[in-house]
């Protein structure tokens, strides 16, 4: 099969859909590929590294010109309009976005999201959500790290005693544990909240301190439960008093990562304006969710600007929207690899596609075909 990989043309985007790594098995396994001259600079492959490894070298619209194409974000109008009908396009297509979807089934492309897999054991190594939010998990510590004037551990000098920062993660998945982990190593002290109580030991595990809300009600106890290994929206009233415990430690932190999202929906709000007020001066918080909020405001803290860093009643607020694109070498060193792992579920070992809609995984990522969008 021939298999295109342009390059990405969103604004900020520096990763890139295969490596060296994947293009050789890639290769091994009869495919042609053909790669974007440039696509992966930005992610520190050249295109000699490219070539070495099977690849041949092409313009734009050779990439597009395949009968695969392989993307990290969904294809511009423009790009959808150098793909042929029934080209397949493998990438994170966001199954939220009605409009995107039904420009790619207009176009008779057969397109595949890969952030729609289910979150089974299964479909671990085509996780791109996980793979891309523990990347983000840790960056987001690395830049409240550089933005925060002052040290994360303790440290007794012949000048003093420094105190260890209070670090406060709001949220906790892939990102939030892996944050925890990051400003553990880092030498913090750690406080996380979350809405499902079955985290509690995996906080503790990585050496944080879980912020506990009672649970009230049935309603409360079964959304807390979650589904899939997301979070759900929570009742009003414990959303109320999980929002006086965390304004407690907010209040208290030098550090606030927020990582809470919910697909589909805006983020939730959980970090009020007030605790913002509240908080020292110096203080910094990461909000992982920002231009995810109420009509694409704010975060899960309003104040919070896409891709901007702001400084609001003396906090910085670090809004950035692609956390794994500022790692882009490791981030697309696992997107890659969570491709091929998805490829071997639609390309038959003689290098035919074979879309077997029997199989949960394959079904939950196809989103469109036949001119039709097949993702509700």
């Amino acid at each position: 099969m021939l298999i295109g990989v342009p390059a990405e043309t969103t604004a900020g985007e520096t990763r890139v859909a295969v490596t060296p790594e994947t293009v050789k098995k890639l290769v091994a396994s009869g495919h042609a590929i053909r790669v974007q001259s440039g696509a992966g600079i930005a992610a520190s492959v050249t295109d000699a590294a490219y070539e070495a490894a099977g690849a041949e070298i092409v313009n734009m619209n050779a990439a597009f010109a395949a009968d695969m194409v392989l993307k990290v974000r969904t294809p511009t109008d423009a790009e959808t309009a150098l793909m042929k009908p029934g080209t397949v396009v493998i990438g994170m297509l966001n199954p939220f976005d009605a409009a995107g979807l039904q420009r790619l089934a207009s176009a008779g492309l057969t397109a595949f999201a890969l952030e729609a897999a289910p979150r089974t054991t299964r479909a671990q190594s085509m996780d791109v959500l996980s793979s891309q939010a523990n990347i983000a998990g840790y960056k987001a510590v690395m830049i409240a790290a550089d933005k925060y004037q002052r040290f994360f551990p303790m440290l007794m000098t012949a000048a003093g005693t420094v105190k260890a920062a209070r670090v406060v993660i709001l949220g906790v998945g892939v990102a939030g544990l892996q944050a925890i982990a990051t400003a553990k190593r880092l030498g913090a002290v750690i406080e996380a909240s979350d809405v499902r109580p079955s985290v509690k030991e995996q906080i503790e595990s990585l050496g944080g301190k879980f912020i506990e809300v009672s649970y009230d009600t049935d309603e409360e106890k079964e959304a807390a439960v979650g589904v899939g290994g997301y979070a759900r929206p929570m009742p009003a009233s414990w959303l109320a008093r999980q929002q006086v415990e965390v304004a407690k430690r907010v209040a208290l932190a030098d550090i606030v990562i927020s990582t809470a999202l919910i697909p589909g929906r805006a983020a939730p709000t959980l970090i009020t304006e007030d605790m913002v007020k509240a908080m020292k001066p110096g203080s910094v918080i990461v909000d992982i969710a920002a231009g995810k909020g109420p009509e694409g405001v704010g975060g899960n803290c309003p104040l919070s600007e896409a891709d901007k860093t702001v400084v609001k009643h003396g906090v910085t607020i670090v809004g950035e929207t692609n956390l794994p694109a500022l790692v882009a070498a490791d981030a697309s060193a696992l997107y890659a690899r969570n491709v091929l792992d998805f490829l071997k579920l639609i390309v038959t070992k003689e290098g035919a596609l074979k879309i077997d809609l029997e199989d949960d995984i394959v079904a939950a990522c196809r989103v469109a075909q036949d001119g039709q969008v097949t993702k509700k």
